[in-house]
């Protein structure tokens, strides 16, 4: 009898889950709104500013909802929760300069990638010099500060193990922290760190034309749930490059 209701119980999970599966496009053209997850807190992506959520990521999101006559509802995500808020249905896509990785394709999916980079050093300008190495980051008497949950945090762990490491959890403050001295090495992408090397004379990106890593692309997360909503996303993406909006944005917030 208990091996019944077992089976009772998850041939009912299944079928739940195979109805949830195709209704992700439904519930969007129904409610005329998508939701967003975003950290909002990684310039040039996608940023809280003053209570609007701007940047690259934001600004292609938007135009990609307004060609399907959809509205945009930001989900605050912070980076350690994207993987939870992806699996748990808490928004339909995440963006702000969202790494791709292999680990990530396991429960989610990208459309197409953007934004090529390499990790890189953000640093005082006066000591830019002396990093010319991940064995020059590595050393005791660097203080790194971190933004928890996302690669940048995985490439200090590993690669920099000597240093002096702390966390702190919100991102866009860790490059004035840099800049104050109360921190040395803030490890982070080619576009952010030439962004804020560029709004204050005082910080230098370290690594610019020989990142630590090898190249990469940011992508839009999704969950694999509904491939009528995977199709209608890829569609959009394609618009807006036939469009040049792909490239017309790009060029506003990278150049």
């Amino acid at each position: 009898m208990n091996l019944i209701r077992t089976a009772v119980v998850c041939a009912l999970a299944s079928v739940a889950a195979v109805s949830f599966a195709g209704d992700r496009l439904d519930a969007i053209q129904k409610s005329g709104v998508i939701r967003v997850g975003t950290p909002a807190d990684y310039r040039p992506f996608s940023m809280d500013e003053a209570g609007k959520i701007q940047g690259h990521d934001a600004e292609l999101i938007e135009a990609m909802a307004a060609a399907a006559g959809w509205k945009v509802e930001y989900v605050k995500t912070p980076w350690k929760e994207i993987e939870a808020g992806v699996k748990g249905n808490r928004f339909d896509i995440a963006v702000g300069g969202i790494t791709q990785t292999l680990a990530r394709t396991t429960w989610g999916q990208f459309l197409p990638g953007y934004a090529p980079f390499g990790k890189v050093a953000l640093v005082r300008k006066s000591e830019l010099a002396k990093y010319k190495s991940v064995d020059d980051l590595n050393q005791p008497s660097v203080r790194v500060i971190k933004n928890p949950g996302g690669t940048n945090e995985q490439f200090v762990l590993k690669n920099l193990t000597k240093a002096q490491v702390s966390t702190h959890e919100k991102n866009y403050e860790i490059p004035g922290l840099i800049a104050e001295g109360k921190g040395d090495v803030m490890i982070t992408e080619t576009a952010e760190a030439k962004l804020y090397a560029k709004k204050d004379s005082r910080l230098a990106a370290a690594f610019i034309d020989h990142p630590l890593t090898p190249v990469n692309e940011m992508g839009f997360l999704m969950p694999t749930d509904d491939a009528d909503f995977t199709r209608t996303m890829g569609y959009l993406w394609h618009l807006m490059e036939i469009r040049g909006e792909l490239s017309r944005i790009e060029a506003k917030w990278f150049e």
